[in-house]
C-alpha cells in the first residue's frame, strides 16, 4: 500500500491508500470472505471500529488470526469495507496490509449453492479485494 495525497471532486487535499499489487484469487482467500458474508459475528469481529472510525486492535488481530489460518503472516492486516476503501481509507500503521471486503449485498445466494466461485470473482474486481 502506499499514501499518496489526492485531491477529490470538490477541490479538496486528502491523503488516500493506493494499492500497489494484487494477488490473483485463490481458494483460502476466497474461502475468507465467503466466511465473513455468512458469518455476521466474524465479519462484525473483521469489521469492528473505534468511535473515531479507525479499525481497533481487536479487529486486526481477528484480521490476522484469520489470514494466518489460511497461510498469510502479516504483521497488520486489516480488512475494510468497499465504502471505507472509496471513502480513501489511510493506513493506521506503516506495517499494515489492507484487504477490501466484497459488498455483500452483491451477492445473491440460494440455499445449497456455493459462494466459493462467486467470492473469487468478486476478489478480482474489488478493489484491492481479500
Amino acid at each position: 500500500m502506499l499514501r499518496k495525497r489526492v485531491v477529490d471532486h470538490n477541490g479538496v487535499a486528502t491523503e488516500a491508500t493506493v494499492p500497489t499489487f494484487s494477488f490473483s484469487p485463490n481458494d483460502s482467500l476466497a474461502q475468507l470472505i465467503v466466511d465473513a458474508w455468512v458469518e455476521k459475528d466474524f465479519r462484525d469481529a473483521l469489521l469492528e471500529r473505534a468511535a473515531d472510525k479507525t479499525v481497533t486492535p481487536a479487529a486486526a488481530r481477528q484480521a490476522k488470526v484469520a489470514l494466518a489460518a489460511r497461510g498469510f503472516y502479516l504483521e497488520r492486516p486489516v480488512v475494510i469495507t468497499e465504502a471505507e476503501h472509496d471513502s480513501h481509507y489511510t493506513m493506521q500503521a506503516d506495517n499494515e496490509v489492507v484487504f477490501v471486503l466484497p459488498n455483500q449485498d452483491r451477492v445473491k445466494p440460494r440455499p445449497g449453492q456455493s459462494l466459493l466461485d462467486t467470492a473469487r470473482l468478486l476478489m478480482s474486481c474489488t478493489p484491492n479485494g481479500i
